[in-house]
């Protein structure tokens, strides 16, 4: 019996030998796999080098550059007096800060802490001499500074600019690089000199097809920058612009190509897609007699079927809109009312109206006479893709009992019924400002012949805010006057496209002002 308790206690004791040793053999493996997961989480780093890319390359100076992509990539290197957010919000930058003093004076106040990436210091000067070289010059910024009279140097961190005219929102206007005026000087003001500007990056090597951009070591928050590096690579075409991106040689493109798919693909990369600056619209003789009536503009705007216009014209590469500021700006709201397609409701106005519905058509008798419903539709003959809008909107009011008499006028005949404003409808496009300013919809001579007192007041009002909520407020009226008078129906705007590498990371929100919002904290 003895025996067996012996022979038991040496079995059990083996055994806990061998579970301990299987337990300390674990252990040490689970700590040899902890210490090299360490060692490859501490050899993981972020990738501070991204590679971007520009086709039909122009020039390396900002102001002379016809190039979007250019100018985008020049704003990293230069900075402007003002500028605007994500969501189209005036921001000063090389302004400390700007005041109105009348309407055609502005006093602007300069940082003191910027330099040019070759140590010397931004002044006054540098401003004055920017906006004297774009009024001789003929560049894209050129139109912001041709109501300029004068500029001032009051003191090295102070100018004053006199216009010779008001210019709703004129400050926007402020948004074109400035340049150093000791560095470009009248023999240096030439395409292929190597840049200088006061921005986060700067030029350190232009090899033959590629610029390249590390930190500007003078920027003040120059060691708060993520990358060290930036390869921006020349190509001849955009398509090999879109090869290069396709298999991986650069990391980000835009484009207002709404084919982009077809060239680069659908897998691999992110994109963004938001709405673009050309803005597309019709707009209505309020001084016709008919069109006067208010309900009768509204009855044909619910009668037009945005997404019918955008599918079937421009295969789904647009997007329908309800206002000029619907395109990310902060100051426009989305508000409840209904103002798309309504049929029943475009019937009801006009039999609140006093129209009858006879023989396939609206017809009221009007002293003594049956008038139908009947208007010109002006169009330019030579944009194809806005001649086939127009017949879409001239097949939808015909379907509704609406006649539409379609004039397809070259472009001189067009700019004549634009100036005379002799025409019944009109199919227009704009390319839209960065600036809130809605003159061409609301001010004197605007494009519907429409007036309305209480928007005169808001217009003029407007012109002097600084108190946002307040600018809320009236560009939230102006939205429901443009709603409920309906002088214009906002009808699409097109695409702006952004498509990048799936492991850039760092917050990129861009619009189609600026691609690069948040690029200090841009890595892979």
């Amino acid at each position: 019996m003895k025996s067996n308790y012996f022979k038991y206690f040496f079995i059990i004791f083996a055994i806990a030998i061998m579970i301990f040793a299987i337990v300390k053999i674990k252990t040490e493996e689970q700590k040899k796999e902890a210490q090299i997961y360490e060692i490859k989480e501490d050899t993981v780093q972020e990738i501070t080098e991204i590679r971007l890319g520009v086709a039909e390359f122009d020039s390396i100076n900002p102001i002379l550059s016809k190039n979007k992509n250019i100018q985008d990539i020049m704003k990293i290197i230069f900075e402007p007096l003002v500028t605007v957010s994500s969501n189209y919000k005036l921001e000063n930058c090389l302004a400390k800060e700007w005041a109105k003093q009348n309407e055609t004076t502005y006093i602007i106040k300069l940082r003191d802490d910027r330099k040019w990436s070759d140590g010397q210091k931004f002044t006054a000067e540098d401003v004055k001499f920017t906006i004297d070289r774009l009024k001789d010059s003929d560049t894209i910024y050129t139109s912001n500074v041709q109501n300029i009279a004068i500029v001032e140097i009051v003191d090295e961190s102070t100018i004053r600019i006199v216009l010779d005219q008001e210019v709703p929102f004129f400050e926007y206007n402020l948004n074109f690089p400035i340049l150093s005026s000791k560095y470009y000087s009248d023999k240096q003001f030439v395409p292929d000199i190597v840049p200088i500007g006061t921005g986060m990056y700067k030029v350190s090597d232009v090899q033959e097809s590629a610029l390249i951009l590390t930190k500007n070591e003078y920027y003040s928050e120059s060691k708060n920058l993520k990358l060290d590096k930036i390869i921006v690579t020349m190509y001849a075409t955009v398509g090999e612009l879109y090869n290069s991106f396709k298999i991986g040689n650069i990391d980000f493109i835009s484009t207002q190509n709404s084919n982009l798919k077809e060239y680069i693909g659908t897998i691999g990369y992110i994109s963004k897609e938001m709405k673009g600056r050309e803005h597309d619209f019709i707009a209505f003789n309020t001084q016709n007699e008919i069109l006067s009536q208010v309900n009768v503009r509204k009855s044909i705007g619910y009668s037009i079927d945005k997404s019918n216009i955008v599918s079937s014209v421009y295969s789904d590469n647009y997007y329908t809109s309800s206002f000029p500021l619907d395109y990310g700006n902060w100051l426009y709201e989305e508000q409840n009312s209904s103002i798309g397609y309504n049929i029943e409701q475009a019937k009801q106005l006009l039999v609140d109206e006093g129209w009858n519905y006879k023989n396939k058509y609206w017809q009221k008798t009007i002293n003594y006479r049956t008038q139908r419903l009947s208007f010109n539709l002006v169009v330019k003959a030579t944009d194809t893709s806005k001649v086939k809008v127009a017949e879409n909107i001239k097949g939808q009011l015909e379907n509704q009992g609406i006649r539409i008499n379609l004039i397809k006028a070259s472009e001189i005949q067009y700019q004549n019924y634009i100036k005379n404003k002799n025409y019944d409808i009109i199919l227009c496009s704009i390319n839209l400002s960065v600036s809130p300013d809605l003159s061409t919809f609301f001010g004197d001579n605007n494009l519907a012949n429409y007036s309305n007192d209480e928007v005169k007041n808001i217009m003029n009002e407007i012109k002097n805010l600084r108190d946002e909520n307040q600018l809320k407020q009236n560009y939230k009226r102006l939205n429901e006057i443009y709603k409920n008078d309906m002088p214009y129906v906002s009808l699409y705007n097109n695409k702006y496209t952004v498509a990048y590498n799936s492991n850039l990371v760092g917050g990129l929100e861009p619009n189609w002002f600026y691609q690069f919002y948040n690029i200090k904290d841009w890595h892979k």
